[in-house]
């Protein structure tokens, strides 16, 4: 037998091995087991926790369950959820749309985590910020307030940023883990300057557009509107197609921290991309390797001064096992995964090692600011971790 045959023969046994294992991970998946997500997302309902949800899983490639669930709107009119409903996705904005967008920056050859953010923005070094770096911004441990007062927002977009510029530090730079909406404020601006383009614009033509995320980007169009999910009361109104968080909006609609907007299923192709190692479609929108430094964790210390063992763990954008996993819920292995949540409702957890990808949207702050979506975020993430098999 020549070479070339032996070869072909050897090739064709991969193939079908390869083929194989991924048939064998979709048949293990216990379909009867993920119906009872329906039941979980009526009971969020029934205790007034959201008006409505869309959830969406991915496994092994493919999508196999999306459903909507009650309303869209009840405030000032009833409106039915569906499954292409347009929502504020609120922090899921920081990964998706401007961790991704750094990552892309870095994969050019334009940033890297090490750089001090004042390379790029040297006003930025005033009042002892001089050793923050794009990693620490990325995994929170800046140092950074949580959120500045509202008020640093009154006068415009670039006044507010020349006052986060002048903000002090209330920690050393990679002291401690606090979640920041500033540090994501900061990397969105990065991510105009080295690119000469805002942030939604550079997300929109390097993220949304190549993965065909055709319903996702900022300050949504009059012609989504109608299928957009009200969130909470603004002004003797409720917010409607305008972004919910106070910050974002006086800077305009976009901001590294909030903004975006999106619908289960674009998140679907997003989560996709990422499960494919940065390819959908046969358009890659990252390398691998990118891939890889966006998504592994680093420790990260809880506290100012973390007790020896006292770590958390976050990515380059996302939770990986710090007090923001509830959408890992109980069943899926800690360190092995990550995700993130967003104040309106919103959450993503992605699991590599199941090839599994959970999507959940809610507008739990329709139409009063309150509700709760945590309960539903673990209790769907356990069912989800049992039908495809992942052990207590």
């Amino acid at each position: 037998m020549s070479s070339k045959r032996v070869l072909r023969r050897h090739l064709c046994f991969v193939l079908l091995v390869l083929l194989g294992g991924q048939s064998a991970r979709a048949a293990d998946l216990d379909k009867t087991k993920l119906a009872e997500i329906d039941a979980a997302v009526a009971g969020a309902i029934k205790r007034g926790e959201c008006p409505g949800a869309v959830v969406a899983v991915v496994h092994a490639d493919a999508v196999v369950y999306r459903k909507a669930f009650g309303n869209r709107s009840v405030k000032p009119d009833e409106a039915v959820m569906t499954p292409d409903a347009v929502f504020d996705m609120a922090s899921l904005t920081k990964p998706v749309a401007t961790g991704t967008s750094v990552m892309l920056l870095v994969q050019q050859g334009k940033l890297k985590p090490e750089d001090l953010v004042s390379k790029h923005w040297p006003e930025f070094a005033a009042n002892g910020k001089d050793k923050v770096t794009v990693e620490h911004l990325l995994l929170h441990t800046s140092g950074l307030i949580a959120d500045n007062d509202i008020r640093d927002y009154a006068d415009g977009r670039a006044k507010a940023l020349e006052r986060v510029a002048g903000l002090k530090l209330e920690a050393p730079a990679g002291t401690r883990f606090k979640y920041s909406d500033v540090g994501f404020i900061v990397l969105g601006e990065l991510v105009e300057r080295l690119s000469g383009t805002p942030l939604d614009q550079f997300a929109k033509k390097n993220v949304f557009e190549p993965l065909k995320m055709t319903d996702s980007g900022y300050s949504p169009a009059a012609a989504l509107k109608a299928r957009v999910a009200p969130t909470g009361p603004r002004d003797g109104g409720i917010i409607l197609g305008a972004v919910h968080d106070p910050r974002a909006f006086k800077m305009g609609g976009v901001a590294g921290h909030a903004g975006l907007f999106s619908t289960a299923d674009d998140m679907v192709r997003y989560c996709r991309m990422l499960l494919r190692d940065g390819e959908l479609d046969g358009v890659r929108v990252l390398d691998a390797k990118t891939v890889k430094l966006f998504t592994e964790p680093h420790d990260v210390p809880v506290a100012d001064k973390a007790p020896k063992g006292l770590k958390g763990s976050r990515s380059f954008g996302w939770d990986v096992d710090t007090s923001f996993s509830a959408p890992r819920g109980d069943r899926f292995k800690k360190g092995e995964g990550y995700g993130h949540t967003g104040f309106t409702g919103t959450s993503v957890w992605v699991d590599p090692r199941s090839k599994t990808a959970i999507i959940i949207l809610t507008n739990r702050v329709h139409p009063s600011d309150k509700g709760n979506a945590s309960p539903l975020r673990r209790e769907v993430a356990n069912i989800v971790a049992a039908a495809v098999g992942e052990k207590k």
